[in-house]
């Protein structure tokens, strides 16, 4: 019952998600690391996760570590990135909701480059006005039990054949009766819906 109840909970939240219709749409091939004045005014969505934010002149910024997204336009989980960006949006974006770390994806123009210090090194962003934005929930992580049979629904299985001839020590992975095989648990990574959706419309 436990094992049936898992699989219920894993097929329900991952049935949760879907890609937002905000950010769906065709959008500029341009990668932030691969941008120059001749691309301003490009709509782009780009994806990642959150380094920091700063909030002045009625305007939120958030400074991004991107990364490529997958089919639900969510950032991958994976080292690799185009580089940093920063996405700005009129308004209070609240630093203690988009925290460092957290996943995010936005959509808009790009709109300039701005040069800032990451430690001693001057580093070029590109910034983008925000037209859309989702900010995704954290990421969940279940036990999934793997390895568990029956042996009556095992087209090889004896029951009069063990490793140590018959009835024996089991074979295979097969122990004393009632002749079920171990297994193992292993960690699952569910993908639930977004968190926040804003957007300027």
């Amino acid at each position: 019952m436990r094992l049936l109840a898992l699989i219920a909970v894993i097929l329900a939240l991952s049935a949760c998600t879907t890609v937002p219709e905000q950010i769906q749409g065709t959008f500029a091939d341009i990668s932030p690391a691969r941008v120059e004045p001749s691309v301003f005014g490009s709509d782009v969505r780009w994806g990642g996760v959150i380094v920091g934010s700063s909030a002045k002149d009625n305007q939120s910024c958030l400074e991004i570590l991107s990364h490529n997204l997958d089919k639900y336009l969510r950032p991958k989980l994976e080292d690799s990135t185009a580089g940093r960006f920063m996405a700005c949006q009129p308004g209070f974006l609240d630093p203690m909701v988009f925290t460092a770390g957290r996943e995010i994806t936005v959509t808009g123009k790009i709109r300039n480059i701005e040069v800032k210090k990451v430690e001693d090194f001057d580093y070029r962003y590109p910034v983008i006005a925000v037209d859309d934005l989702v900010l995704w929930q954290k990421r969940q992580v279940v036990m999934r039990y793997r390895g568990f049979s029956d042996p009556f629904y095992d087209p090889f299985y004896s029951p009069w054949y063990g490793r140590r001839g018959y009835w024996g020590g089991g074979w295979g992975g097969w122990g004393p009766y009632p002749y079920y095989q171990t297994g193992y648990m292993e960690p699952v990574i569910l993908i639930p819906k977004p968190a926040i959706i804003e957007t300027r419309d």
